[in-house]
């Protein structure tokens, strides 16, 4: 996986507020996860893609 792999940066991580305080879930799992937690079904926000997509070209050019 890449540096970016966190629930944070999946399109399935979501945030709620209660009244015991952040309540961060994935909506996809349907369970409580940290942001800094990994999983094998990680699928990137778009702006992550776009800069996973950058560092691949990036690290390209350095190996040619």
């Amino acid at each position: 996986m890449t540096r970016f792999h966190a629930c944070a940066k999946c399109i399935h991580y979501r945030m709620k507020k209660t009244e015991q305080g952040t309540y961060r879930y994935c909506q996809r799992l349907g369970y409580e996860t940290k942001p800094h937690y990994q999983f094998r079904c990680w699928t990137p926000k778009p702006h992550v893609q776009a800069l996973i997509e950058k560092e691949r070209k990036r690290e390209e050019k350095k190996d040619e």
